[in-house]
Formats: C-alpha cells, structure tokens, sequence
C-alpha cells in the first residue's frame, strides 16, 4: 500500500549492495519552490561517504542541470530531457537523440489544437513564441535562463529534442496526455513531467535508457541502482531498476510501480529515502 507523504514504508527491501543513486529532480530532489533542502543536502553527502555514486535524470534541459551540478559537486554524466540527451558535469553534450521531424510536426500540431502553449527546445535553447505564457515565469527561474522568443517555431521542430505543451488547466492536460501519446505511440514519447508540463521526447530513449546507460557507464548491474521519482516519465527508470522509491506528491499509480513510497518532495522526502532504504542507521 501506498504511504501516507509523512510516513515512508517499504514495500520491498533494497538490495544490500546499492552502487548507485539516480534521482530525478523537479517533485523529487528539490522542493516545490526548487530549493535543495539541508537535508537533502546532509543525504547526499552520507551518499559520497558511503561510496555510492548519484546522478540525476531530469526532463530539465541541460543549462537547467548547471546549478545543481554546482550546488552539489555532481561528478558522473546526467540525463536532460527526460534521459535522451547524456551530459557531462560541465554540460558537454555526451550523446544526443532528437525527435522524428515528422513526429515533432505532429506533436506541435495536436499541441495547437488543443490549445496549449508550446515550446520548443533545440540548438541549445527553449525556444516560444509567447514569453508571458502560463508557466515562462517559473521556467526562468527553474532554469536560471531567458527564453529564445521566435515568431515561428515551425523550423526548430526538425532538431527538437524536447516539445513541451503547456496549460494551467491540469485535467485538460492529462486529457491530451492520453490522446496524443496514443497518436504518437512509436514514434515519441509522451509523459507530464508536471501537473502542468506535457513533454514530448525521442522514442526509446526516456529515464530507462539512462538507467542502462549509467549500468554500462559504470560497469553496474541495474540491480545495483536506487531509483527516485514522482511523475510518469519516472515509471520507466523505476523498472529497470534494482529499486525505486516514488515521493509522497506522486500519483497513486507511480507510488503502485515503485519499490517503497517516501514523504513528499516539501517534506524532505528525498532525505527521508536516503536514510529509511538506501543507508538505513
């Protein structure tokens, strides 16, 4: 059964030799205003001294990854856009995978269609045509970036390594979810990565791939990988994973796929995790 956000519980044990943590960032490591806690902070360090490495794996873009790789020393690769693109610590693009162009068309059309602001991340950039869109505030200040305003965001679509669809209607936007991932089943992926967020990324190549890539990166069985999560597109890591935790602000059904459900990202559950299930006292 899922736990309730201030009382983690496991539902099966870790494997005693965890080697490595991914954690997924915005619901999960940082809290709702994007601040690293003291006491993730205080995790991560009991982490380094216990040998176990820790990357992230974000739908972050990679600028969005700079300051947390600064705020925390990060040393190993991490996965921008939900997994497809692999980045070095100081932000070298390691591999890259674009969305389909005739993917990326479709995506930006059914996006239009229902309504939803779309930007367009390519070349480096977060690209819009609507710098006072719903959300552009908060992006600025998650990524600590200015957006790239075009008046057409049609030509960007064929080096796209992210569209997202944005809506301050949330139901209307798990209704698109459903939809247009069924109308691009095999040719892109489709998950929110927040509430408000309906990301589009390369098919095949999401928070799973990352997980393999950092199995093969470092040698490691993924039996020897901690997952952490709260969203949809954290689902895929969590299975190829030895063990996963979902946050206590996830859904029922990403806490249902995780091994142990922890508090919530407000209530430092990502500490919480660190010290019930991956380096119990």
């Amino acid at each position: 059964m899922p736990a309730s956000p201030d009382a983690p519980s496991s539902v099966d044990a870790p494997p005693a030799a965890i080697a490595l943590v991914i954690s997924d960032v915005d619901g999960t490591l940082v809290t709702s205003d994007k601040r690293l806690t003291p006491a993730t902070r205080a995790a991560l360090r009991r982490l380094t001294a216990a040998g176990i490495g820790f990357t992230i794996a974000s739908s972050r873009p990679p600028v969005g990854l700079r300051s947390l790789v600064a705020e925390l020393g990060l040393t190993l690769p991490m996965g921008a856009f939900n997994g497809s693109t692999l980045v070095a610590p100081d932000l070298t693009i390691l591999s890259e995978t674009l969305i389909p162009a005739e993917a990326a068309q479709d995506a930006a059309r059914r996006f239009a269609a229902a309504g939803l602001d779309t930007w367009v991340f390519a070349h480096g950039a977060w690209n819009l045509t609507n710098p006072y869109g719903p959300y552009t505030d908060l992006e600025r200040r998650t990524l600590r970036t200015e957006p790239n305003v075009v008046a057409d965001l049609v030509p960007l679509l064929d080096h796209a390594a992210k569209i997202v669809g944005v809506s301050a209607d949330a139901a209307h936007l798990e209704a698109c979810e459903t939809e247009i991932a069924k109308a691009l089943a095999g040719r892109a992926e489709v998950h929110r990565s927040q509430a408000y967020y309906l990301d589009v990324t390369p098919p095949g190549s999401g928070k799973a791939a990352f997980v393999e890539a950092m199995s093969r990166h470092l040698g490691l069985d993924p039996t020897r990988i901690a997952t952490l999560g709260d969203a949809g597109n954290d689902v895929p890591m969590f299975r190829r994973s030895g063990f996963s935790v979902a946050m206590g602000n996830a859904s029922p059904s990403v806490q249902a796929a995780a091994s142990a459900v922890t508090a919530t990202n407000d209530a430092d559950g990502f500490a919480k995790a660190i010290a019930d299930f991956i380096l119990p006292c």
